[in-house]
């Protein structure tokens, strides 16, 4: 494929002209990259309630291991009085 002679100063006119107008453009982008947080701020409101929930959330998870410890416990009793060997001596009746 030949080139002719007229494109190769329009290619480097182009160049050069992208090459002046994106500098400036990406250093701005650059900057304003650097100056933005890494991290969101979030409002106070907002962080004192996710404090709150997680306050409710930690107690709840204490009353379903109290529960489930119940019903553990509940569950152990019944096993045990379900597999006790009947001895043999009626119970006087009242």
């Amino acid at each position: 494929m030949r080139v002719s002679g007229e494109l190769i100063p329009i290619v480097m006119f182009m160049c050069t002209a992208v090459t002046i107008i994106g500098f400036p453009v990406a250093r701005a982008f650059a900057r304003r990259m650097e100056r933005e947080p890494s991290q969101p701020s979030v409002p106070p409101d907002v962080t004192a309630r996710l404090e709150r929930m997680e306050q409710a959330l930690d107690s709840i998870a204490i009353e379903v291991e109290r529960i489930s410890e119940g019903q553990r416990f509940t569950t152990k009793l019944l096993s045990e009085r379900s597999t006790v060997p009947s001895t043999g001596v009626s119970r006087p009746q009242q």
